[in-house]
């Protein structure tokens, strides 16, 4: 596998899983950070058991389309693998680089895509994806609109729904060691702080609520000072309080200070949620969650969490405040969450899955 995600230390345990699953011998090929949005995010090595986690150079760092891995072929000559999962979207140029090498080789080659609306690239990623989708054997969708973006786009070959990942519930789970007082009622938003986010919508949602609240973000991104000066106009800024990025094993402590998580994500003309980790996240260690109606959430929370239509303030602030003022309902989507988490989207069900699409690559290959 080739994975630039894989670096998170959280997301090994698809790994292990995978790894110990019969006849699975693992390989997975990772640069050594991923610059984004302003910050670098180191390899983690978290959860390394089964399998090899190997370090590859990588050219162009932080150019989300343009990266590449400049001794892949050397690596893959090497290795000589059955399968290369190439976990890229198929207009990357790592994508098609991985790709041509693997087919040299004689591979059986998967991608991975979120793209859930239908967009059209320039010269020449247009071209490389073009390739890859005529070229590669199988690829992974991680939401329901992905694959109709795919066979528009003129893909014929198979493709199955499986997210990236999932959370591993000995992780992410409640932690009784961390104190939850009844008052305030904390209310939790982690992700980027940009527009596409609906981060501002939250802010005017909560300032007129009623009742004793504190809202925590987590996150970094350039809507910061533009929060921060809203927040004092509205007059609740002792209630805000703003910590940067935290490290993946952080989270489960985050999400268990908190009574609710939101995700108030904006579809806008290029992007719309292409699934919400942080609502699974949540949902594992017994939050209840709060999303928009944008792109994959309404399919992520299915009935274990509330929805309301995207950029409607009041909407959203009367889910808050219906959640604040029932205990039953607070107690009902908290266990409804954490069984959702259970019977879809834990890491061992994704490795499950994936491991199932190589073998069936395999079988296509006798």
């Amino acid at each position: 596998m080739l994975s630039k995600a894989c670096i998170v230390g959280a997301y090994q345990r698809k790994l292990e899983e995978m790894a110990a699953l019969p006849g699975v011998d693992l390989t997975v090929l990772v640069p050594p950070s991923w610059r984004e949005g302003g910050r670098e995010l180191l390899l983690e090595r978290a959860h390394t058991r089964g399998y090899a986690l190997e370090v590859l150079p990588m050219a162009l760092n932080g150019h989300f389309h343009l990266h590449f891995y400049p001794t892949l072929r050397r690596e893959l000559r090497r290795l000589r693998p059955e399968v290369l999962h190439i976990d890229e979207e198929p207009y990357n140029l790592s994508t098609y680089l991985a790709l041509r090498q693997a087919r040299a080789l004689g591979c059986r080659t998967l991608f991975f895509t979120w793209q859930n609306l239908l967009r059209r690239y320039p010269p020449p990623f247009r071209h490389m994806e073009r390739y890859v989708l005529r070229h590669a054997d199988w690829a992974l969708v991680g939401n329901q609109a992905a694959e109709e973006v795919l066979r528009r786009k003129g893909y014929r070959g198979r493709a199955t729904l499986i997210p990236q990942f999932g959370v591993d519930p000995e992780i992410y789970r409640p932690l009784p060691e961390v104190a939850r007082r009844a008052e305030p009622f904390v209310i939790g938003y982690a992700g980027r702080l940009v527009p596409a986010k609906g981060i501002m919508h939250l802010l005017e949602a909560v300032a007129g609520l009623e009742s004793d609240w504190q809202l925590e973000v987590a996150g970094s991104g350039p809507l910061r000072e533009a929060l921060e000066s809203r927040a004092r106009a509205l007059g609740v800024e002792e209630r805000v309080s703003f910590s940067p990025h935290l490290p993946s094993l952080e989270m489960p402590r985050f999400y268990n200070r908190l009574h609710v998580l939101v995700l108030p994500s904006l579809t806008m003309s290029n992007w719309q949620e292409q699934f919400g980790r942080v609502l699974i996240e949540a949902m594992a260690c017994g939050v209840p969650v709060v999303g928009s109606s944008s792109g994959e959430i309404p399919n992520v929370i299915g009935d274990a969490g509330l929805v309301f239509p995207e950029g409607d303030v009041q909407a959203l602030r009367d889910a808050l405040q219906r959640l604040r003022n029932s205990p039953a309902l607070w107690q009902e989507l908290a266990e409804r969450g954490r069984r959702r988490v259970e019977e879809h989207y834990t890491q061992a069900r994704v490795a499950a899955a994936t491991v199932e699409v190589y073998r069936q690559l395999l079988q296509q290959a006798s």
